[in-house]
């Protein structure tokens, strides 16, 4: 069935809504996949705040241009699945990963974009392997507090080492008034 001209704008600019929120995209192919198992994968993205469509590849491809994102064709061929990271590419890679694991031949891993940039298949293996933002939050939390609880330390032993001082004082007044 043909799709009239005001649904492929309609998709033009749902897909350039998504683009100017990701900070990047993972292209996958997609075979034979049940319509429970595109709900499954829909819904572990969507926990780490990521998204995944079915796209047109030609309209695709005009969203990629009019959003100023490079234009990998030789990844926009056949049946393909984007994932939209969101802000958090790293952990959409990793749910992608985790779903080809679970779905080998339902799911594969074309490449993608990030950083205005085309990446290929292996690629997304690098990216899933990086830390997620709440993991990158929780390294930096533990370095701004290591210090902080270190201070804090010196400050209550400064702080105990003069008590002992002014208490050996008070112990050495007693003594000599008595």
């Amino acid at each position: 069935m043909a799709i009239t001209r005001e649904r492929k704008e309609e998709l033009v600019s749902l897909y350039g809504e998504r683009l100017s929120s990701s900070d990047g995209i993972i292209i996958a192919e997609y075979s034979k996949m049940s319509v429970a198992q595109v709900n499954e994968l829909r819904k572990r993205l969507r926990e780490v705040g990521a998204t995944y469509a079915v796209t047109k590849n030609t309209l695709f491809v005009i969203a990629l241009r009019d959003a100023g994102w490079p234009v990998p064709d030789e990844l926009l061929v056949g049946p393909v699945g984007v994932v939209f990271g969101n802000g958090n590419l790293p952990a959409a890679a990793k749910v992608v990963r985790k779903f080809i694991t679970d779905f080998p031949d339902n799911l594969s891993a074309k490449g993608g974009i990030i950083a205005g940039a085309a990446f290929d298949a292996a690629q997304v293996e690098k990216i899933a392997d990086l830390p997620t933002m709440d993991e990158i939050r929780a390294q930096l939390a533990g370095l701004i507090v290591t210090p902080a609880a270190q201070i804090a330390g010196l400050l209550q032993s400064a702080t105990s080492q003069v008590v002992n001082v002014v208490q050996a004082y008070l112990d050495e007044q007693e003594k000599g008034a008595a």
